[in-house]
This record gives structure tokens, C-alpha cells and sequence, in this order.
């Protein structure tokens, strides 16, 4: 079945999330644990979780991703910018496992300075120090490369891969791609990115999409999301993106 959904609200409770969704008819998810503008340790009760499971499972609702805290910065040099991020990502690791939650989704974040190797290293030894329970996996997500920020190349995403001791997968933001330079307006332009991403990094770790148009041209790498078809890729791009042979393993 092909899984397509929207980030939904935790607002009033977890189950918030659960019935937006099921009244716009998606059939999967992604949330904040708590807001994402702060730290903070995810608050979810046990029987909240509980019924989380129950009802997602009854629905089949799912697969099921938490988006980190923005402030979350795993390329970081500075010692306490990085405990912070490495615990953060902790909690929401953990509140993946209390929910049934299958994925923990994060950007890179910005090397500051420090320069792209040493961005990565940072950003490895960082998701290396999680305990990550079985049955979730930690995704990471594209970007659009403003400033510092890494994860605008393949080559960033394919890089923390392999140098990673867990077993990480990549989520694609469209808006993020195009901003960063990949080309997507057209069909035959991304066949030719998916068949780049397949080359540097493996469709086989391809776990989830967010599918946001671009209020900017491409290669701006200015990150300003547009509604679906109303920006820079357009109706064709977002039709070929979505046609299930191009990313078979994609699940949002």
C-alpha cells in the first residue's frame, strides 16, 4: 500500500495527531514529541502511549516518524551545544519506543566553522553515542544548505552512513533538495536525482519523504516551503515524485 500522510498536531494529547489524520485520510505520520523550539523532555504518559498503539494499529495507521527539536545540532565543535543535541535525540528515541514509533527524524545541523569533515565526524560520534532500542531507526534528513549546514549533498547523507555505527536511514525533503541544487520540476529531471541518490547513497535506505514544494528557484539554498504544487517544482515535478516506481521504498 502506498503511505502518504501529514505532520499532525500533538496538541491536546498524541491522540490529537491520530484523528487529524484520519480526517484528512492519511495513512501515516509524523509529530513533534513536544515543541520543537525548546528542549524538552518529551511528556507521554504510559496509558497515552498505550492507546497510541492501540488505536494507530487498529486503524493501520502508519509507519509513524517524530521530527527532533530544531535546535538539535549534531555537527556542532561546542561541548555543551552537543550534549544537548545527543540527549534530546535521546528522549525522542525513547518516546519513539513508548509510542510504537518507528522513526526518529533529524537534520545534521551547521559545523559552524569547524568545516564539512569535521561536521560529519561530530555529527557521527554524536548519533553514535545513542542507545537506539529495536524497531526504531534513526532518519536523516535532507537539507538546504543554507550557511553551514550540512546534508544539502548526497554525499553528506551517504557519508554519515557509512562512517555510523547504527543502522541509519535517509529521509528526502523535496523542498530541501531543490533548494540545495536538485533539480525536480521535471519527470525526466528526477528520474535523473533518484538515480543519483540510488548511485551515492542506496534507494535501499530511501525511508521516508517529506513532499514540500519550493517558494524559491533551484539552488537558492534557501529553505521556504510552498504548498504542494504551488511553487518552483510544480504539478509535473510533484507528480513524477510521487509515482510509486521511483522510490518503492519510501513511506511518506
Amino acid at each position: 500500500m502506498f503511505r502518504i500522510g501529514a505532520h499532525t498536531s500533538i496538541a491536546g494529547g498524541v491522540l490529537n495527531a491520530v484523528d487529524e489524520q484520519l480526517e484528512i485520510g492519511g495513512n501515516c505520520g509524523q509529530v513533534f514529541s513536544h515543541s520543537p523550539q525548546v528542549w524538552q523532555d518529551p511528556d507521554i504518559g504510559d496509558d497515552e502511549a498505550d492507546e497510541f498503539r492501540s488505536v494507530v494499529g487498529e486503524h493501520d495507521l502508519g509507519p509513524w516518524v517524530i521530527h527532533s527539536s530544531y535546535l538539535v545540532n549534531l555537527c556542532t565543535p561546542k561541548e555543551d551545544l552537543r550534549e544537548k543535541s545527543v540527549e534530546s535525540m535521546q528522549q525522542e528515541v525513547d518516546a519513539a519506543d513508548k509510542l510504537g514509533i518507528s522513526y526518529v527524524n533529524v537534520h545534521l545541523g551547521a559545523h559552524t566553522g569547524a568545516g564539512v569533515e569535521s561536521g560529519l565526524d561530530n555529527a557521527v560520534s554524536a548519533l553514535d553515542e545513542l542507545d537506539v532500542l529495536e524497531g526504531v531507526t534513526v532518519l536523516v534528513e535532507s537539507d538546504a544548505g543554507s550557511g553551514t549546514k550540512l546534508g544539502d549533498e548526497f554525499e553528506h547523507l551517504a557519508a554519515v552512513l557509512e562512517r555510523s555505527e547504527q543502522d541509519l536511514d535517509v529521509c528526502l525533503d523535496t523542498a530541501h533538495m531543490f533548494a540545495a541544487g536538485y533539480d525536480l520540476s521535471t519527470p525526466e529531471a528526477v528520474d535523473d536525482v533518484v538515480a543519483e541518490f540510488d548511485d551515492v547513497v542506496g534507494l535501499e535506505h530511501l525511508e521516508c519523504i517529506h513532499l514540500n514544494d519550493s517558494k524559491h528557484a533551484c539552488g537558492t539554498n534557501k529553505d521556504e516551503h510552498a504548498h504542494v504544487g504551488d511553487g518552483h517544482i510544480g504539478e509535473d515535478g510533484m507528480r513524477a515524485i510521487v509515482t510509486p516506481r521511483r522510490h518503492e521504498r519510501g513511506t511518506k
